[in-house]
């Protein structure tokens, strides 16, 4: 089961002066962690570095952003990847402190300061919500409201014309048993649209 993150957690190390800013957040995909990632950088105008790791099916990213290749962005993901996480950014703002850590050194930072951030962060299993519109007669928006109200699902919006029309998003996993159970309830009145 993958997981992600139940909302951002921030973390500080100052290793020989040098202070790492580490965060890890929920993000839906490249696009909010490139805006996160620019939000930081106008934050931080003074920072040395802002590495970041986006962990996200096929938008995932490591960025070392100046510092050496491969000591910054890949540990983090990989610290990402052990907690089996998707869908979740991590980024650390660097202010370099005037003392040259090593490779190894920045290595370690940059996975320290991911690691405690992770160790605080509640993790929530990962749920892929699916796009539903049905069409049905009046006689049955009672029952459909009734079988949404104890279903996993979100952002209903039930609208009337010649019939009642309902869009909503269903967790993924809970579909196959709400379809069958709207499709029994309908008797083969209920219609399914194109989201």
């Amino acid at each position: 089961m993958a997981w992600t993150l139940a909302h951002a957690v921030d973390h500080e190390l100052v290793i020989k002066k040098s202070r790492f800013l580490g965060r890890v957040q929920p993000v839906d995909g490249r696009a909010q962690a490139l805006q996160v990632v620019a939000a930081l950088r106008a934050e931080h105008p003074g920072a040395t570095h802002i590495c970041w790791a986006l962990l996200a099916g096929g938008e995932s990213a490591a960025v070392d952003d100046g510092e050496p290749g491969g000591t910054a962005g890949r540990p983090m993901l990989h610290v990402l990847q052990q907690q089996q996480l998707q869908g979740a950014l991590a980024t650390v703002v660097r202010y370099f402190g005037g003392v040259k850590l090593g490779a190894g050194g920045l290595v370690r930072a940059y996975t320290d300061a991911v690691a405690q951030a992770l160790a605080q962060a509640e993790k929530v299993p990962l749920v892929h919500w699916l796009p539903r519109r049905c069409t049905l007669p009046y006689s049955l928006e009672g029952a459909l409201r009734r079988a949404l109200d104890g279903a996993a699902v979100r952002e209903v919006q039930i609208s009337h014309a010649d019939a009642v029309t309902a869009r909503f998003q269903v967790d993924e996993a809970a579909w196959p048993a709400l379809r069958g159970h709207l499709e029994h309830m309908g008797q083969g009145q209920l219609q399914w649209d194109p989201p």
